[in-house]
């Protein structure tokens, strides 16, 4: 897709004149079928980077993303859904009603299940069940994705640091139980999180 060429080059750009690389383990782990994946938030370089990883995907992005000159455009011809935090109820329905119809045309949905993005030191936050209900209701697993991005690109911040980043996948989690599906991914993450940094 166009929109995906131009985000991986945007990051090649970047790395460049920044200094930040990336290496991704476990690529494996992502099934050939539609499916949820759950990752932690810490800043702009995931929300691009991880719609890259296999295409189409569809990612829960504030809507007010899509403002964003040349950035919104980008995002927009991904197929996102769109959301607004402040409505949390509402939010919720949206992600279930768009996202159902996303995976039935064959989309990977990605959320971030913390909901905000959180500094690389603060460690993985509580997760949120959206994606865990959302991957239930269409019988198909959720892949976790644990990354340490804000270690190196600051969250509400220019400040960039040289290194690079390490995307570690997991394997595809599966079952009949929200809340325990959440459970699991977050556990996961966090896990691999320590490991990484």
């Amino acid at each position: 897709m166009i929109a995906s060429f131009w985000i991986i080059n945007i990051l090649k750009v970047l790395k460049h004149i920044c200094g930040i690389d990336w290496a991704v383990d476990g690529i494996n782990n992502m099934p050939d079928k539609p499916f949820v994946i759950m990752a932690n938030h810490q800043g702009p370089w995931e929300s691009l980077f991880l719609q890259t990883l296999i295409q189409p995907t569809s990612s829960i992005i504030k809507k007010e993303i899509l403002f964003i000159p040349f950035f919104g455009w980008a995002i927009s011809r991904l197929m996102p859904i769109p959301i607004n935090r402040k409505e949390k109820h509402s939010s919720m329905k949206k992600v279930i009603s768009i996202g159902s119809k996303r995976i039935k045309d064959g989309y990977a949905v990605l959320i971030f299940p913390e909901g905000t993005r959180r500094n690389a030191e603060d460690g993985i936050g509580k997760f949120g069940n959206g994606g865990a209900v959302l991957a239930v209701n269409e019988g198909v697993p959720v892949v976790p994705i644990c990354h340490n991005s804000g270690v190196y690109w600051k969250n509400q911040s220019l400040k960039k640091v040289a290194g690079k980043i390490s995307i570690v996948i997991g394997q595809p989690i599966t079952g009949t139980d929200a809340k325990e599906i959440t459970k699991q991914a977050q556990f996961w993450i966090s896990q691999t999180y320590k490991k990484i940094n």
